[in-house]
Formats: structure tokens, C-alpha cells, sequence
């Protein structure tokens, strides 16, 4: 995927967060170009989450500015599929802004075609793997007028083979239907398989500790020294690089 970064598609300026008396983000400064995959990585309960909030509108920074280019779909961890509605029902919901019904017909085809599951287009949700259900998730984020796909750890509920397959689909999903993307992971391998950068964030309250850029072509094996020097790098960061044993933040820190 091309990165435009003459022009921004997010920007967040001097931002901060708290609920309450927890200040979660502080003082952040952040801009996201055009095309570009931007992946966060940090401890368990950092603020990734409240960022990614904060990036769709859902919530209000307590001080600051977010300023967003363009239409907003999020996709979550636990796929929010609606259980009553089939495939083909699922994807549409990301097609009411398109009026014409032929365009319609036409679109969902393109869609269904594009994850390999037009032959469940009548199936609900239960009659599918946690793989096809995210490919489903992916389609109805990808339709319509979207312009920016916000990404919390979408794969971290499925086994190892399955986030595998399902980083190399997203992969070749974007390629089909560029997007601006900002993922959301714990896993240190995705970050450094998918992302153009990477921003390692630090505890509580969230400030950006580390920058990666990574210029390596999608998609990118484990092996690629790429993929192999990022990945040791962010652990550096997180703390979790050298002697062996993982101490109890540590752990926290991988969670």
C-alpha cells in the first residue's frame, strides 16, 4: 500500500485523556498519512484502546484536538457480526449509503468474491469459522465509502494458523481496497508483519516511547530480517529482550 504523507487522513494534536483521576494519554501528538498501515503496540492497559476510541469520535479527549478526513469503520476483537443477519445481510450493513440497488447488487458480488465466501452468502454467523467471520467483519468495513479502518487486535481471538492466514487476507484485501489503517495488537510479530510503522507506547499514561518504520514490501514472511529486526527492536522496547526469564511486569506487558 502507497503512503500519501503530504496528506493526513488523521491528526491528533497535544491530546490528553483521564477517566476521572486516571490519566490514561497524555500530551500526544500524532499524524496518520494517506494509505498508511499504523500499528500500536504497549503494556496491557496503556491507553491503546482509549486511542483508538478517541481516533473514531467515540469518545471526547479531555484536552486537545483529533481531526479526522473521511468515513470511520471499526473492527473489533470479538467480531461484531449481528448473529440474526446472514453474510450476505452482515455486508450490506456497510452499504446503506449506497442508494442505487443495482450498485448495491454489484458491490456486495465484488465483496463476497474478494473473501472467498460466496458460496455461504445465505449462512449466519454460528455456520461460520472465526476465520470466515473476520473475513465477513473485514468485507463490511471495506464497503461502501470507507476511508479509514480502525483495528483493535481483530485477530487475537483465533488460533495461530488462522491470524497467520488472516494477516496475509487483510493484506491482500487492502491491496485490492486501499485503506488508511491504524491496528491495534499485542503481538509483536503482527506489528512487524503488517506495518508500514510502528509507535510503542509507553505505561500508563500513554506517550509514544519508540518509532519503526518498515519499508518492506506486504506481505512479508517471519523470516524477512525486516520483519526479524523489528520484531527485536519493539521487544527492547517493551523490556521483554536479553537474559530469558520474564519477570511480572513483564508478563503484564505481553498481555
Amino acid at each position: 500500500m502507497s503512503v500519501n504523507q503530504s496528506t493526513s487522513r488523521l491528526e491528533v494534536e497535544d491530546v490528553s485523556h483521564a477517566y476521572g483521576a486516571v490519566s490514561v494519554i497524555e500530551h500526544l501528538n500524532l499524524v496518520v498519512g494517506e494509505g498508511e498501515f499504523l500499528v500500536l503496540v504497549g503494556p496491557s492497559g496503556c491507553g491503546k484502546t482509549t486511542l483508538l476510541s478517541l481516533l473514531s469520535g467515540h469518545i471526547t479527549p479531555s484536552s486537545g484536538a483529533v481531526t479526522r478526513s473521511g468515513v470511520i469503520r471499526t473492527v473489533y476483537q470479538h467480531d461484531g457480526l449481528f448473529p440474526w443477519l446472514t453474510v450476505t445481510e452482515n455486508i450490506e450493513m456497510g452499504l446503506r449509503s449506497i442508494v442505487d440497488p443495482s450498485e448495491r447488487r454489484m458491490e456486495l458480488g465484488e465483496l463476497l468474491d474478494l473473501i472467498h465466501l460466496g458460496s455461504f452468502a445465505d449462512h449466519y454467523p454460528h455456520q461460520l469459522s472465526g476465520g470466515m467471520r473476520q473475513r465477513v467483519e473485514l468485507a463490511r468495513a471495506l464497503a461502501g465509502d470507507s476511508d479509514i479502518l480502525l483495528m483493535d487486535e481483530p485477530f487475537s481471538a483465533l488460533d495461530y494458523q488462522t491470524r497467520l492466514r488472516m494477516r496475509r487476507e487483510l493484506v491482500r484485501l487492502l491491496d485490492k481496497r486501499p485503506r488508511t489503517v491504524v491496528f491495534v495488537t499485542h503481538d509483536i510479530e503482527e506489528a512487524a508483519q503488517l506495518a508500514d510503522r510502528v509507535l510503542v507506547l509507553s505505561q500508563r499514561p500513554a506517550t509514544v516511547c519508540r518509532q519503526l518504520i518498515i519499508d518492506a514490501p506486504r506481505p512479508r514472511d517471519l523470516t524477512n530480517p525486516d520483519v526479524i529486526e523489528a520484531t527485536e527492536a519493539i521487544l527492547e522496547e517493551l523490556g521483554l529482550s536479553g537474559d530469558g526469564g520474564l519477570d511480572d511486569e513483564s508478563l503484564i506487558a505481553t498481555g
